[in-house]
């Protein structure tokens, strides 16, 4: 099973700083068929003003991921971390047992951004915060960039979930697989270009749910940024 929500059709927010598109249920956005893929319950596709951000908030018992797209994100939290995260790279903050954190846009451009959440598998773990820099050039396929699979060879930013985010570049016409393992499924954005998944279409920042498929076939139709997260059904 493969469905793709339009991005026109995403749930919205905005205000003087933030400009931000909900692919599942979050803050006063309510939809009942859009709650979340398996163990992912928030994808949120951000657009943050220079200068502005998120101010000190907190969490508990979430596995949160930030996937930089145009600009950068400051990070600050309680435990003293504090870091820059530039476009094609990730964050990872393990909420855990609580933190407090703030996320600005420190920049004089536009920051763009994937906020993802994913339950941990496991309630009680210590809070913390990790980034990580990947390539820039092009590459084949989808790299890991984090993961938390029994399976990972430790190369990504680790997760409290059995869950794991891909990201990869796509030229024109070329044409990539994925395999599931059994039990799991996916959800997919093309951040940027587009895309045919098994031959569906998805254009730029669609959302495909991907269910019941132990592989999928994608094919850019243009140069196309894809970001796809892996969890458990």
């Amino acid at each position: 099973m493969i469905r793709v929500q339009p991005f026109a059709q995403l749930g919205r927010f905005q205000n003087e700083w933030l400009n931000a598109r909900y692919h599942f249920s979050f803050g006063q956005y309510r939809d009942r068929a859009r709650m979340g893929v398996g163990n992912l319950v928030v994808w949120n596709d951000d657009e943050i003003a220079p200068g502005t951000g998120f101010d000190p908030h907190s969490h508990k018992e979430m596995e949160i991921i930030t996937y930089v797209r145009q600009g950068a994100i400051t990070h600050q939290d309680s435990l003293g971390n504090e870091g820059r995260t530039e476009a094609g790279d990730v964050q990872v903050m393990h909420a855990g047992t609580g933190i407090q954190h703030a996320e600005y846009n420190r920049e004089t451009e536009a920051t763009r951004l994937f906020q993802i959440w994913i339950h941990p598998d496991t309630p009680g773990a210590k809070p913390g915060w990790g980034a990580r820099s990947f390539p820039k050039s092009a590459a084949s396929g989808l790299i890991a960039l984090a993961d938390g699979r029994p399976e990972a060879d430790g190369s990504a930013l680790p997760l409290n979930a059995n869950a794991a985010l891909f990201a990869g570049t796509l030229q024109a016409g070329q044409t990539i697989t994925h395999r599931f393992g059994p039990g799991r499924v996916g959800y997919l954005v093309p951040a940027t270009g587009a895309i045919t998944v098994n031959g569906i279409a998805a254009g730029t920042r669609d959302g495909v749910t991907i269910a019941e498929e132990a592989e999928i076939t994608i094919t850019a139709s243009a140069e196309t940024e894809l970001v796809l997260v892996e969890v458990r059904g």
